[in-house]
């Protein structure tokens, strides 16, 4: 595997424990006032991992194909 493939994996790694946990986190004591704000936050948070997720995916697919292209397979 080169540098750049495990590069990306790790970011994909990284983007979807990210993901876990903005999904995952919730105020210690959650008020009336706040928590449509925090589930807001949340969910542009999960959002954005989502995003990163992808992109990351993405750029793996494309490492994976130049390599294979490169090494004639």
């Amino acid at each position: 595997m080169t540098s750049t493939f495990v590069r990306s994996l790790l970011v994909v790694g990284a983007a979807a424990g990210a993901l876990s946990i903005a999904a995952c986190s919730k105020p210690a004591a959650p008020t009336a006032d706040n928590t449509a704000a925090d589930a807001s936050a949340a969910a542009n948070t999960a959002m954005n991992a989502a995003a990163d997720v992808t992109n990351a995916a993405s750029n793996v697919a494309s490492d994976a194909s130049n390599t294979a292209s490169n090494t004639g397979q």
